[in-house]
């Protein structure tokens, strides 16, 4: 196979890779608390008797850009963001627990505390369970607080607490559901200086304008890489013509 071919190739399959990761993060410009997905081009060593020294460059997705996003007011009751580092603990959809930074919470119809994706949120003990005919309020060390909606509004409860971790983010990886884990199964500990804004939403921390420039020049590079291939082709064809007017 002519090398050059082999170059252009394996150069528009990483480009196509990097456009993927970039699309899924402009998808997910509007997602609360979304983590941009960051790339990285790592050396892969060729494995050879021969050749020990040779090796070529791949695309990977190494992880994710922990920057936070801006706080957006929205003045409901269920909406929280984290302030700064830390993470609001979930459980996740096949068991165990998981990060997010979205707070759009929600009581579902068993009166459990939700996010607006149906996952359960985690207190110090479990899911946290809303008594009926009250009106909470979260506070800022996620200590969720009840009010009956009956005419005697003097009392107020604390039910529970929302699990509030900040592990290190060196140590956590994004899984298929966009939901973040430690790397080695484990849970983290409950951190008491997670502190949540309540009445906000945290926005996608995706710069729209930086992936859309990444989108066009990822387009461009990818098309000089199929004029290679052609090139390739064309080279090819004229040598066997040569070839062939030789014999």
């Amino acid at each position: 196979m002519d090398r050059l071919i082999f170059t252009a190739m394996t150069g528009a399959k990483h480009l196509l890779e990097r456009q993927a990761v970039t699309a899924n993060n402009l998808a997910n410009a509007t997602t609360g608390g979304y983590r941009a997905e960051t790339r990285a081009t790592r050396a892969a060593y060729v494995v050879s008797d021969t050749l020990p020294t040779r090796a070529y460059a791949v695309e990977s997705t190494p992880g994710a850009d922990f920057n936070p996003g801006a706080l957006e007011a929205t003045g409901r009751t269920f909406d929280v963001a984290v302030q700064g580092k830390g993470w609001i603990a979930v459980e996740a959809p096949g068991g165990g627990e998981a990060y997010t930074r979205n707070g759009s919470l929600q009581v579902n119809e068993n009166r459990v505390l939700q996010t607006r994706t149906g996952l359960n949120v985690l207190g110090e003990s479990g899911p946290i369970t809303i008594p009926e005919d009250t009106e909470i309020t979260i506070g800022a060390d996620g200590t969720i607080s009840t009010v009956p909606t009956n005419n005697i509004r003097t009392s107020v409860s604390p039910i529970g607490r929302v699990k509030l971790v900040n592990p290190d983010e060196a140590l956590l990886e994004r899984g298929a559901d966009g939901l973040f884990r430690l790397r080695d199964g484990s849970t983290a500990e409950a951190d008491a200086n997670v502190r949540l804004a309540s009445g906000y939403l945290e926005a996608s921390n995706v710069n729209v304008a930086e992936a859309m420039v990444d989108m066009i020049a990822i387009a461009r590079q990818f098309e000089m890489q199929m004029k290679l291939m052609q090139t390739a082709d064309a080279d090819a064809r004229q040598a066997a013509q040569l070839l062939a007017v030789s014999r």
